[in-house]
């Protein structure tokens, strides 16, 4: 008869075994287990009763054999009834007839006591050695299985509902994780946006401007061809906030970053066993953009093999994991980067001509900083605010330092401007900046001459700040405290600029003073 039962409880736990896939719907899963126990073990009822943080109780999970009244009446204080008593001493409990224990409070009203004896067995759900539940069924076999036998199975399936437990609640966390650094991520997306191209001037950065507002609503691939250091990777996640899929993920890749065969492995994901070390499964990144963006920076670099699988997937969507036969089909949209002639390594065969046609789509070329000097006044501008939250001083420039950086060639563009000026913001001891603190790092200004075109337009910061205050205060009636909400400083800070501008009087005659 024991080996009966043993053989009962293997194939349940075997069929229970099968359902973990679907581990993060877990009312679901848990609904499953306690179906199979139903089934296989002949359990008339059973549930899951958790803690509910949020009411300070025990309440009912998941259920098989209760109506959804009777679940809803499953509700215990942490020392109430059987179930309190299960959890509250972390040790498992069994009534073997309910009819006659007091303790047994049938809180569900759906066991009749008066008709036949029912045995009820619960074991606690244990989690780092902390009770977070309760498992309880009626009795599970017959008359010749003893209760020891019923809560050592019990016992074992509980430390498994535990696990599922805490996987769902690592998942929750990484959610609530991605969701926090997506605002952040949308935040600091906004705020650079706006310098990115609220300073713009040039032609060709207005030109590119243009080119992404036309594009992100649309489904289209996007080829972004520039410089490092250009702002590639920020007019990618620009063209994803602006489209359909902003509320979606925005998944990027360095191709460069990774070799040939773990590429594959990030980009694809893998099944465990597919090579050695893939001790468990993984999604790729395709996966994980499903609904968003992906975005594959430095495209010219992928290999040969990686550039035949991705050709395949921009084509029908579809690809398999590393280690499995399955074909997978998401819908991601494709945004690349790079810094290499893309027409040029397909002629001389290091890219397949045609993934180049399948990503060139629509190009958009980002131009150096060398070829919009217009903007680099405006730009230093919007740096430098950014860098005084931060470190709590403005930098100032001289207009000699302003006439150095705008001749400097800037061969590590908008990236190398930004860490330039942050260097400054740690150094400078009152916020001033001169040429002479500009020469350890700024090394061809002399060899460079302004355009005249650009001389016309350069202007001192100063006087672009005051600008700026001046139309903040016009667009908000004169009224300081929303001038400096606008711009994103304390009326403090606002008061300080409103008198280092001679502002005063005008507000004086205007009658508007905070």
């Amino acid at each position: 008869m024991k080996d009966r039962i043993n053989q009962l409880e293997l194939n349940a736990l075997h069929k229970i075994s099968q359902v973990t896939g679907q581990a993060l719907n877990l009312d679901q899963t848990l609904e499953i287990v306690l179906s199979i126990l139903s089934e296989d073990l002949s359990m008339k009822r059973g549930a899951v009763t958790i803690v509910d943080f949020e009411t300070g109780k025990l309440v009912i999970r998941a259920s098989h054999g209760l109506t959804h009244q009777e679940k809803k009446r499953g509700v215990y204080r942490f020392d109430e009834g059987v179930t309190g008593k299960i959890f509250s001493s972390n040790e498992p409990f069994v009534v073997p007839d309910i009819s006659k224990d007091p303790l047994f409070l049938n809180k569900t009203g759906s066991r009749d006591l008066e008709t036949g004896k029912l045995s009820f067995i619960g074991v606690p759900i244990t989690l780092n050695n902390t009770p977070i539940g309760v498992l309880s069924v009626d009795r599970l076999f017959d008359e010749d299985v003893s209760f020891e036998e019923d809560v050592r199975f019990l016992s074992i399936l509980a430390a498994f509902i535990a696990q599922l437990i805490s996987l769902n609640e690592q998942v929750k966390e990484r959610e609530n994780h991605l969701v926090r650094a997506n605002l952040f991520l949308k935040e600091k997306i906004s705020r650079k946006s706006s310098g990115f191209f609220s300073v713009a001037r040039s032609p060709a950065i207005l030109e590119a401007q243009q080119l992404v507002k036309k594009v992100a609503p649309t489904k289209a691939t996007v080829l972004i061809l520039g410089e490092s250091g250009t702002g590639k990777t920020l007019v990618a996640q620009i063209i994803h906030e602006l489209s359909a899929r902003s509320r979606n993920p925005f998944v990027k890749v360095n191709s460069a970053a990774l070799p040939e065969n773990l590429l594959e492995a990030e980009l694809f994901g893998y099944e465990k066993g597919a090579f050695t070390g893939a001790t468990e499964t993984r999604v790729g990144r395709v996966e994980e953009a499903d609904g968003g963006t992906l975005f594959l920076d430095e495209i010219g670099e992928i290999s040969a093999p990686v550039q035949a699988k991705l050709l395949r997937f921009l084509q029908d969507k579809e690809f398999e994991r590393l280690g499995s036969s399955r074909t997978r089909k998401v819908d991601a949209r494709i945004i690349a980067a790079t810094n290499r002639d893309l027409a040029k390594a397909t002629a001389t065969g290091e890219f397949r001509q045609d993934l180049y046609y399948r990503l060139n789509v629509f190009p958009i070329r980002v131009p150096p900083l060398r070829e919009r000097r217009e903007d680099v006044v405006g730009l230093l501008s919007f740096f430098t605010r950014s860098l005084a939250k931060e470190y709590g001083s403005e930098l100032h420039f001289s207009p000699k330092a302003i006439e150095a950086l705008i001749r400097y060639s800037w061969p590590g563009n908008v990236r190398e401007m930004e860490n330039l000026l942050e260097r400054l913001a740690i150094i400078s001891e009152n916020g001033l900046i001169h040429d002479d603190d500009l020469a350890p790092y700024i090394t061809h200004t002399s060899k460079e001459t302004i355009l005249p075109e650009v001389e016309k337009k350069v202007d001192s910061l100063t006087a672009l700040e005051k600008r700026g205050i001046v139309a903040a205060l016009q667009r908000n009636n004169w009224i300081q405290s929303r001038a400096a909400r606008d711009l994103g400083i304390t009326l403090r800070q606002m008061g300080y600029r409103v008198k280092k501008f001679g502002l005063e009087d005008y507000l004086k005659k205007k009658k508007v003073f905070i």
